[in-house]
């Protein structure tokens, strides 16, 4: 398999399976195969190799690291889900938003899901960053 070069892991934009699996290293921390696994069957029915190939998959893009010291193989987030999170954000507002982050919000708040206790917290947010 011919690995692809990656200047840094935020120049990679994870698959919707990949940010699974992301999202229970972040919550669980470093895990085996299994671990991870097991937590994705959780949500839905994921075979056992499927994940250990996304898993080394993503080790080969830089995403993970696998620390190969012990017996059972342990897998860790190489980027802190924070700085993930911000990326991949940043990239949906440039290309659906024109980075545009004010036309996101409009978008938001103007889908009438967002409860009166969530925006007192957004107008909490403004006036703290206003001051």
């Amino acid at each position: 398999m011919k690995q692809q070069n990656y200047t840094s892991s935020s120049d990679i934009e994870p698959t919707k399976s990949e940010l699974e699996i992301l999202q229970v290293l972040w919550s669980a921390g470093p895990s085996t195969v299994r671990q991870v696994n097991d937590q994705l069957n959780n949500l839905r029915q994921v075979n056992y190799t499927s994940t250990l190939k996304l898993m080394q998959i993503m080790a080969e893009k830089g995403i993970l690291k696998r620390d190969e010291s012990q017996m059972k193989h342990i897998y860790h987030v190489v980027e802190e889900e924070k700085k993930t999170k911000e990326n991949l954000l940043g990239k949906f507002v440039d290309n659906l938003y024109d980075g545009s982050s004010s036309k996101l919000v409009m978008q938001l708040l103007g889908n009438q899901k967002t409860s009166k206790e969530e925006l007192q917290a957004i107008k909490d947010m403004l006036n703290q960053l206003d001051q």
